[in-house]
């Protein structure tokens, strides 16, 4: 039925704004809300500022509240606190894997055992219940290695060690669980499925640029920029990684009682071997999802709420056949110490070049100036019918902000 369903969207990075710029253009949509949001989401839905959304019972008061027919949840902290479960359990559709299945970006130890039950092909490790505990291990492990802490860290908790130095000086800011493992080589892309728990919709691939400057340099961070679909993963080795990595990860999830349902996101690494598995996130990519919306040919407001009650193989996903092109801007001394609170001019006329610009740490100041109040705090994305014209469209719009306290990668999606 048009315009039947009020949907809440839990979050507050460019992720959600994107999530709602295109749930707004939703027939089905009747009400939007997003908590607890940011100034760019204020523009395409209702904020909710005040909902501690990673606090399973006030969730499930506003949203009975509220009367909401779905709730979309952004980041993981609301999944690994079971907001999802509690959601269920009131009879709420949502979209978001339960606590038990979001063990799968919670703990990369706990998803590195099910791959070696599984055959998943993955990195060789060794799991450690602390970081002294694998001190050690680290100092003589052939280079490079790879440190992780083992839960949740935002897309940072991973250091590629091209000495054990380095490997241990990373170690030295773990609390907590580590896994360690054998370095990949290759080139890496993301591929992402939704689910319902039952059946399984192959969505579009990515490639996110993790390092925060040009060339790869610089520190990990959560993403500085995304191209879709990713270039070095066409659909046959797409369809290799489906059946090698995805169909056995969800086979096992059901086989243990803990069905995912919900948006997974596998990081690959495309080696001479084949794809292997870097990890998984339970949720929407952040990046990669403000350029996937820019391509998604359909309701996203049906087929999510299909996804959150079951009967997913009755909507099917289109994508257009276009290029899109995400290039992060980001506060200066990001991803180590960001300088917030400066003010951003020009995001008026960086969409009136046909970009879409999705704010991720931004607020209004009093007389209506755009302060940046995060790390990475505007996504500038565009589309086109290839790679290049994509990325000269992304770029052209980013020209048009002025922004002195920020940066920006300039090679996105070659």
């Amino acid at each position: 039925m048009a315009g039947d369903l009020d949907v809440l969207v839990l979050g507050s990075g460019g992720r959600e704004h994107a999530l709602c710029w295109k749930l707004k253009q939703s027939a089905r949509v009747r009400r939007l809300v997003c908590a607890p949001g940011n100034a760019g989401i204020g523009q395409v839905a209702e904020r909710a500022e005040e909902l501690a959304i990673e606090e399973p019972a006030d969730v499930v008061a506003f949203a009975r509240e509220g009367g909401f027919g779905l709730v979309v949840i952004g980041p993981e902290g609301p999944l690994v606190h079971g907001v999802s479960d509690a959601l269920r359990a009131a009879g709420i559709p949502v979209v978001g894997p339960s606590q038990a299945a979001a063990r799968l970006e919670g703990s990369k130890g706990f998803t590195k055992d099910l791959c070696t039950r599984a055959g998943i092909p993955t990195a060789a490790y060794r799991r450690f219940a602390s970081a002294t505990e694998a001190h050690h291990y680290v100092a003589v492990h052939p280079l490079p290695v790879v440190v992780k802490a083992d839960g949740l860290a935002m897309g940072k908790g991973v250091t590629v060690a091209d000495s054990n130095e380095e490997g241990l000086a990373a170690l030295a800011l773990i609390q907590g669980p580590v896994v360690v493992e054998q370095f990949m080589e290759g080139t890496e892309a993301s591929l992402f499925v939704l689910s319902d728990g039952k059946s399984m919709q192959v969505w579009a691939t990515a490639r996110d640029h993790k390092r925060a400057f040009d060339g790869d340099e610089g520190g990990n961070t959560g993403g500085m920029g995304a191209i879709t679909p990713a270039p070095d993963l066409p659909d046959a080795l797409r369809d290799r990684a489906v059946k090698a990595i995805i169909e056995p990860t969800l086979a096992a999830m059901r086989e243990a009682g803990t069905p995912f349902e919900g948006m997974l996101y596998a990081g690959l690494m495309l080696t001479r071997a084949g794809p292997m598995l870097i990890e998984y996130n339970v949720r929407f990519g952040d990046p990669e999802t403000q350029a996937m919306m820019l391509r998604l040919d359909c309701d996203l407001g049906e087929l999510l709420l299909a996804c959150a009650q079951g009967r997913l193989a009755e909507v099917p996903a289109r994508w257009s056949a276009d290029t899109a092109v995400t290039v992060v801007l980001a506060s200066k001394g990001y991803p180590e110490a960001p300088r917030t609170g400066t003010p951003i001019e020009g995001v008026e006329a960086a969409e009136a070049t046909g970009a879409v610009v999705f704010h991720a740490g931004t607020r209004l100041g009093a007389d209506g100036t755009l302060i940046a109040t995060g790390g990475r705090v505007l996504a500038v994305s565009a589309k086109g019918g290839d790679a290049n014209t994509a990325r000269e469209r992304a770029y052209a719009a980013v020209a048009k902000i002025d922004w002195p306290g920020g940066f920006f990668r300039t090679d996105i999606g070659k």
